[in-house]
C-alpha cells in the first residue's frame, strides 16, 4: 500500500521545493526527512509519514507548492530499525 508524503500547512503564501534527500527505491523510516521546501527565505523539512520504500516524486526542484499537495509516495514496508 502506498502512502502519500503531503506538504503541511506552513502559513506562507509562497512555497517552493528545494531538494529531495531520497531517491526512488531508497528505504526511509517514519520521521526521516525526505524533502526540503523553501518558504519566505526559511527552509522546512518534510518527513516520511511511514517506514517503507520511497517510490515516486510528484514534485521537483523549484516547483511552486500548495499546502496539502502530494510531494511523493512511500510504499509501506515492515522493517526493523
Amino acid at each position: 500500500m502506498q502512502t502519500p508524503i503531503v506538504l503541511p500547512e506552513l502559513g506562507a503564501e509562497t512555497i517552493r521545493l528545494s531538494v529531495w534527500f531520497v531517491d526512488p527505491g531508497d528505504l526511509v523510516y517514519e520521521g526521516d526527512r525526505v524533502v526540503e521546501v523553501l518558504s519566505n527565505g526559511a527552509t522546512f523539512d518534510v518527513l516520511s509519514p511511514v517506514t517503507g520504500r520511497f517510490m515516486e516524486r510528484k514534485a521537483f526542484a523549484d516547483d511552486p507548492l500548495v499546502p496539502g499537495q502530494v510531494l511523493g509516495m512511500v510504499e509501506l514496508e515492515n522493517v526493523n530499525r
